[in-house]
């Protein structure tokens, strides 16, 4: 007969692999996979405050979708600011 002792390091290993796969599980999706971001993403990537976004929508800076009462931004157009083209 064999017999298996699980230690408390076992038991921490397993605890530390099983939080990893439920965080990656849970994060949100990162925003290079997202095709369309919201307003305040935009805010906090560009580090802008609201007036100002609305300024880049108003002189064409910025194309926007507006569905109901979002605004929706490219993340390609994003990245375009963000390096300066």
């Amino acid at each position: 007969m064999v017999i298996d002792l699980i230690t408390r390091e076992d038991l921490n290993e397993f605890r530390n692999l099983l939080l990893n796969d439920l965080k990656q599980l849970i994060q949100p999706q990162s925003l290079q996979e997202k095709k369309w971001i919201k307003s305040y993403e935009v805010r906090k990537l560009l580090n802008i405050s609201a007036g100002t976004l609305q300024n880049l929508r108003i002189n064409g800076t910025l194309a926007f979708t507006k569905i109901g009462g979002l605004m929706y931004y490219k993340y390609s157009d994003i990245e375009k600011i963000l390096n300066g083209k």
